[in-house]
């Protein structure tokens, strides 16, 4: 029996931007099977939204308070939400 589809809403504050967060946060949720987006935002943050396990959720979310190598991050926020059924996990381009 598969686990039901869950959505999480991730803002990560901190050094998130020119660190490859979204490339990382990319490479991560697809190894965990989730699906969604990640982008920058205007205010030096960075937003997620994943779909999949809640497993995997609390396991991306884990993931987020470290990030990849070069980042250093301040805080994580997330919040549920309404699954959108996302297919892929996709990086969004601009801010």
């Amino acid at each position: 029996m598969s686990s039901p589809l869950e959505h999480r809403t991730i803002h990560v504050r901190g050094l998130v931007q020119g660190v490859f967060f979204r490339q990382s946060t990319q490479q991560e949720a697809r190894r965990l099977g989730l699906t969604g987006t990640v982008r920058n935002n205007p205010d030096g943050t960075v937003s997620i939204e994943a779909e999949g396990a809640l497993e995997a959720l609390d396991q991306l979310q884990a993931w987020c308070r470290q990030g990849p190598p070069a980042a250093r991050v301040q805080s994580v926020q997330a919040s549920p939400g309404l699954v959108q059924g996302y297919q892929t996990f996709e990086v969004l381009r601009g801010r």
